[in-house]
């Protein structure tokens, strides 16, 4: 602890691998790092965290806002296990007003940024944004069509006759009306409601008095309907204040922090959060965590925030959010009154979500237990199978050929653990020789990594000769981590190819089987007949989720790589010729067939070009 230095900074606790385990932030990088190793009474999560990590790696920074700035950005990326963080926050969805375009469209984004565009939220998930959007056309009728708009469309869509668009397409709505709904639009998710119903209010009687009575009608339904939406928030404040209300609720080591969106006095919103990370956290540092991660990408930010526990460096967080602001932001904790009323409400809230997501969870553990002792029975395994992957080709007639691995832990999908495969050694369409590439690098993957974890002899693995392998746990991430249960995609064919890799790997001993997309048929080495698990059972479910999601993964990716190659050119695959050469190249003669065309000493005359590159580019085209 000699080495850190007695400055403001973050430091990273890192595996043996050089993985973050835990990143924080401190004053003074020395006291902090050391308190870890002289404290008494360690919590479990220190204990462990301490016994894992290999290695503490750190950053000075000039100040201690520097530091959370720092601390924030490491953990959005590299997501310790050992810290609080978001669940999924990377995925969490938004409403996109884009201002940038003449007719603007309002829709959802997984994306927030500095482009123009307005954006709403974040929301705790896209069926609550789709509700909104749905409620949104309904009161303004907006676009929600990709087309180019050039006003000489030949008829309008189906949205134009149930009055949830105003046909900019055929020229029916100028542009200066169709901004006034897409500013309506904002309005109403600001919360300013008074300012629609005045305007809305003016252009009815505008157009009573131009005796324009269809569209003084149709404007006095929007006003009604603005109303009934306005009737049913809930109003806090008579102050007009713009406020968020943070609580959370715990139990059973897991989070849920509840956020309600006040705006103008009235509750315009309210989502909930899921937090991991949170075991042996006391609740100063679990809002401190949930507030900087949260605003680091929320795209307004109040004027106050309200939350029921005093925050690890508050004083500095304030700092952190004025600057993002740009304007005066207050932390409050309030004792007593109203917003303390508020803040209960708000954790009453917290808890019963997590209650609901609580019970959700025992459903589908005890869905997927079931499922498990199924699939064992169905299987004759010795136990259910924890953890499960399953694996498929996919190309198109030979082309772009690739593999996915998809890997199901306790009945659920673990996205983290997915691997892609690019099919190296295979030409043409042969899925068999495929297959069997892609599941001899993932196995040679994981013996390196360590022994597979049954049977305990070597004798059991038909290892060759002197051949040692090292012993390694069962557990692990990834690569080394040993599946329960190999399940491939496809027929006797496929499953007979596996069986060959795995022999040769001398991991006979690996459960193995296929499944059939046609008769949903599964295939085992022990049985010559396929087997058929019963139709609605929870074993079916489990399995054709297992290959539905394996096929979709590869397909995704197969489209991907096949898009990659479509736009590949024959400069990339000359050696010395990269993206500035190529640029330069194709900005000088316009063409690949007037680059073939060229001389060497021509080509070598382009700026960044030498001799040498302008003689192999020659000689390769």
């Amino acid at each position: 602890m000699h080495g850190l230095p007695p400055k403001p900074g973050v430091y990273i606790f890192r595996d043996g691998q050089g993985e973050p385990l835990y990143i924080g932030k401190a004053v003074n990088l020395r006291q902090r790092v050391r308190s870890y190793l002289q404290s008494r009474g360690q919590s479990i999560k220190i204990r462990r965290l301490l016994e894992q990590a290999h290695d503490v790696d750190y950053v000075i920074t000039d100040s201690e806002l520097e530091a959370l700035l720092l601390e924030c950005n490491l953990i959005k990326k590299h997501r310790p296990k050992y810290n609080v963080r978001l669940r999924d926050d990377k995925h969490y969805p938004y409403i996109k007003v884009d201002l940038t375009d003449p007719w603007p469209r309002v829709y959802i984004t997984r994306k927030a940024e500095r482009d123009g565009a307005r954006y709403f939220g974040p929301y705790a998930d896209s069926t609550s944004v789709r509700r909104t959007l749905d409620l949104l056309n309904k009161l303004f009728p907006y676009r929600s069509c990709t087309m180019t708009i050039t006003g000489d469309a030949p008829r309008p869509c189906l949205d134009y006759h149930i009055r949830r668009c105003l046909g900019p397409c055929i020229g029916a709505v100028s542009q200066a009306e169709y901004r006034r709904v897409v500013d309506q639009v904002c309005l109403f998710l600001e919360g300013k409601h008074e300012l629609i119903l005045k305007d809305l209010r003016q252009r009815m009687g505008e157009a009573a008095d131009r005796l324009e009575f269809e569209r003084a009608a149709w404007l006095r339904d929007q006003i009604r309907a603005v109303e009934k939406v306005a009737e049913r928030q809930k109003i806090i404040s008579t102050r007009m204040e713009d406020q968020d209300a943070v609580a959370f609720a715990r139990a059973n080591g897991e989070a849920c922090v509840e956020v309600f969106f006040i705006r103008g006095g009235k509750v315009m919103g309210r989502e909930h959060f899921l937090l991991e990370g949170t075991q042996d956290e006391d609740g100063r540092a679990i809002l401190a965590q949930f507030i900087t991660q949260f605003y680091d990408r929320a795209p307004y930010i109040p004027p106050e925030i309200l939350v029921g526990h005093e925050l690890e460096r508050m004083g500095i967080i304030e700092q952190w959010l004025r600057e993002k602001r740009g304007d005066r932001v207050t932390i409050r904790v309030p004792r007593r009154g109203p917003k303390r009323s508020l803040l209960e409400e708000v954790a009453a809230n917290a808890a019963e979500a997590l209650e609901q997501m609580r019970q959700r969870w025992m459903a589908n553990r005890q869905k997927a237990s079931a499922a498990a002792n199924e699939l064992a029975e169905l299987l004759q395994l010795d136990e259910p199978p924890r953890r499960i992957e399953c694996y498929d080709v996919s190309n198109v007639q030979g082309t772009a050929v690739v593999g996915a691995m998809v890997v199901f832990e306790d009945g659920q999908p673990v996205p983290g653990q997915y691997r892609r495969f690019q099919i190296k050694a295979v030409d043409g369409q042969n899925d068999f020789a495929a297959l069997q590439e892609m599941l001899r690098r993932r196995f040679r993957r994981a013996l390196a990594a360590g022994a597979p974890p049954a049977p305990a002899d070597d004798a059991a693995l038909d290892l060759a000769p002197g051949e040692q392998v090292e012993r390694g746990g069962s557990q692990g991430n990834g690569w080394a981590a040993w599946p329960n249960l190999v399940i491939i995609d496809g027929g006797r064919g496929q499953l007979n190819a596996a069986l060959d890799v795995l022999r040769d790997l001398g991991l006979k001993h690996l459960p193995v089987v296929a499944l059939a997309k046609q008769r949903e048929e599964v295939y085992t080495p022990e049985h010559p007949d396929a087997l058929a698990p019963p139709r609605g059972s929870q074993v079916l479910f489990l399995l054709q989720r297992i290959r539905d999601e394996t096929h979709r993964c590869a397909v995704t990716y197969h489209r991907r790589v096949r898009g990659r190659r479509a736009l590949a050119s024959p400069l990339d695959e000359v050696p010395g010729i990269g993206g500035k050469r190529k640029t330069a190249l194709l900005r000088h003669f316009g063409s690949l067939r007037a680059i073939q065309a060229a001389s060497i000493d021509d080509l070598a005359r382009v700026p960044g070009m030498t001799r040498a590159a302008a003689e192999r580019l020659k000689s390769h085209l």
